[in-house]
Formats: structure tokens, sequence, C-alpha cells
């Protein structure tokens, strides 16, 4: 299942996530891994959570994400949840990439049964069709 957080800055789309991130801690069997671009979540999610940031691993683009995001599940098959926070921000707000992004990651969540949650600073309103189907 591939879900999207979508909202301005400030509408509590991060914090949502952190929410979302430490109770899929507390539910799966497998592993849960987040991505983030800096490291602002640090202290806000649990140990035991694969915390990862794109900037260490030159991750600047939609396909550099989704090709990492495919390395880090061919790596580890018990990856049961996997978030992106700021989502476009990382894609460099090429809306085109990102929603192309979102194609190809909910095939992906359709082959290996994962769920992936990603957070788009973006206004509801100005959301295509494609984004606001996994709103």
């Amino acid at each position: 299942m591939l879900k999207l957080i979508v909202g301005v800055k400030g509408t509590g789309k991060t914090k949502t996530l952190i929410s979302m991130v430490n109770e899929a801690v507390e539910k799966t069997q497998g592993s849960v891994v987040c991505i983030e671009k800096g490291v602002k979540l640090r202290y806000d999610l649990k140990y035991q959570v694969r915390l990862i940031n794109s900037n260490e691993y030159l991750i600047f683009d939609a396909q550099s994400l989704y090709g990492f995001i495919a390395g880090v599940m061919s790596a580890n098959h018990d990856v049961t949840d996997l978030f992106v926070d700021s989502t476009l921000k990382i894609c460099n707000q090429d809306m085109a990439a990102f929603e192309k992004l979102i194609l190809e990651l909910d095939e992906l969540t359709e082959t290996h049964k994962v769920n992936i949650v990603m957070t788009a600073s973006l206004p509801v309103e100005e959301a295509s069709d494609l984004i606001k189907k996994h709103m």
C-alpha cells in the first residue's frame, strides 16, 4: 500500500508521519525504515527504526530515491514499512518526476507487500488526481 500525506508547511505532516512510524514499530514483526532529508527526526523515532539521511547517500531526485528504496527492499526482505519525509523536496519539487515515482512505488508495494508512506509539502487543492488517489 502506498499512502501520501499532503499539505502545506505547518499542517502536521511530519508529526503524523512520526506517529505512524512509531506505531509501525510496535505492530510489525519485520523492519521499519524511515528516509528523511537531514536529521531532524533522530530524537522523535524509536531506536528500532532504521533512519536514513537521504543527503548522506546523494539522493537528490526522484529516480535516485526510487533506486535507493528498491535497493533497501532488495537488501532486506523483512522490511514491512518504509516511510519518506519531505519526498517532494528530495525530488527537487519536480512534480512530473514525483508522480512517476508514485506510479513506480505503487507497483513495488503490490509486488513486495510493503507499506510505504510519504509526505509531500504542497497545497491539497493543487494535488493531481494521482496524488489524491493515494491520500
